[in-house]
């Protein structure tokens, strides 16, 4: 069983070490202590929402500001829960790590995986969640001990990662994804323009990512609409 989570998991641990790297790094350039990348790394463990706690931790004191914000940034995990309710029923007292641990690459392996055992399967969504919390754990340890071992010049910049890795996300998304997918990063790039030039730079995350969820929903009947009119679409053009 352990062997099948392993091989299922390489991918992830590849992107896990070198995010958790640039994580960990991060952590050793803003003057945290190593305790705060592996502690964070293994109690949060949410990666987007750990660069966004450098930023908070460092800022004045602001609790409301810190949950709203994990909330609106880790969101999609209620609609991960959902889809999960029948595969975590049986599982027992693991259940509410199973429920922790359920990152978006967690989430993708757990969700396809057929066993005709439900113990099998319920053992093999506990080892394929513990390997990734431990690579993602271990890629930021790594950073950390790495940006010891680096000058101050070789780090210069490093803040800008998480923009990158969001600009990535959001080139990828646009590349491969049809005309609903086009849609959806447009009402974001336009919430988010708007909302920057109305609340200012320092001000403008929350209500760019409320705006966004609230059209997605008024839109969401027509973005499903799209969604089933495209493959059609592209039937038609090929015959």
């Amino acid at each position: 069983m352990w062997r099948r989570a392993v091989h299922d998991t390489l991918p992830i641990c590849a992107g896990f070490l070198f995010l958790g790297t640039s994580y960990g790094l991060l952590m050793h350039v803003k003057g945290f202590s190593l305790l705060y990348p592996i502690s964070m790394a293994a109690l949060i463990y949410a990666g987007s929402m750990e660069f966004v706690t450098v930023d908070l931790l460092l800022g004045a004191f602001n609790p409301l500001l810190a949950f709203v914000m994990a909330l609106m940034v880790n969101a999609r995990h209620l609609f991960y829960g959902l889809s999960m309710l029948d595969r975590f029923k049986g599982t027992g007292w693991i259940k509410p790590y199973l429920i922790f641990g359920m990152c978006d690459e967690t989430f993708a392996v757990n969700s396809r995986a057929s066993f005709e055992n439900k113990e099998d399967l319920r053992q093999y969504m506990v080892l394929v969640t513990v390997f990734n919390q431990i690579y993602w754990v271990s890629g930021a340890t790594l950073g950390w001990l790495v940006g010891g071992m680096l000058p101050q010049s070789a780090t210069k910049g490093i803040e800008f990662v998480l923009t990158a890795l969001f600009a990535v996300i959001f080139m990828d998304q646009w590349l491969n994804s049809s005309k609903p997918g086009h849609i959806s990063a447009m009402v974001g790039v336009a919430a988010s323009v708007i909302c920057l030039v109305i609340f200012g730079s320092s001000r403008f995350m929350i209500p760019a990512l409320v705006t966004m969820l609230l059209l997605f929903v008024l839109l969401r009947p027509h973005l499903d609409e799209l969604a089933q009119a495209t493959p059609e679409s592209g039937k038609e053009e090929e015959s």
